[in-house]
C-alpha cells in the first residue's frame, strides 16, 4: 500500500463500483475487515456486497474481492490470501497487477486471466482496459 499506482487503482475501481451502486444492488468498500476464520482477520483492498447494513467485520462472505498487486507482494502470500477468502466461502476473487496491467479471476477454484473480470451469475464487471488508461490521466 501507499504506492502510487496501488493506490490509484484501489480508488478507480472504489469509484467504478460506486457508480454502478444502485445499478447492480452492491456496496463497495476499501480496506474492510473481513474474519476469515476463528482466528484471523484480512483487510483485501476492496469488497463488494450484496446492498444492505453490514458489521464493522464481515463474518459473512462478500460477493466479491478484490486484491491489488504492490511492487514487494510476493505471489505466494497473495495465493495465501485468495485461499483463505476461498475457504471463507467467497465464490469470486479477482487479483488486480497494475505493473502488468492484467486481472486474474478465481472463481469457484479456477483462475482465469481476463481484461473484462466479471462476478458469473451477475452483470458486474470492470473494464480494465479504461481503468488503467485512468492511472495518470487528470480526466474522471
Amino acid at each position: 500500500m501507499g504506492k502510487w499506482e496501488h493506490a490509484r487503482v484501489q480508488a478507480l475501481l472504489a469509484a467504478w463500483f460506486s457508480n454502478h451502486e444502485t445499478e447492480w444492488g452492491i456496496l463497495v468498500s476499501t480496506e474492510q475487515r473481513v474474519q476469515v476464520s476463528g482466528t484471523r482477520v484480512r483487510i483485501p483492498d476492496l469488497v463488494v456486497l450484496l446492498a444492505g447494513s453490514q458489521p464493522d467485520i464481515l463474518i459473512d462472505p462478500p460477493l466479491l474481492v478484490i486484491e491489488i498487486l504492490s511492487p514487494d507482494d510476493i505471489y505466494s502470500d497473495t495465493q495465501q490470501r485468495a485461499q483463505d477468502y476461498r475457504e471463507m466461502g467467497v465464490q469470486t476473487i479477482w487479483i488486480i497487477d497494475p505493473k502488468t496491467r492484467t486481472g486474474r479471476v478465481c472463481h469457484d477454484g479456477d483462475w482465469t486471466e481476463t481484461r473484462q473480470p466479471r462476478v458469473p451469475g451477475t452483470e458486474i464487471f470492470v473494464e480494465l482496459d479504461a481503468v488503467f488508461a485512468k492511472i495518470n490521466s487528470r480526466q474522471v
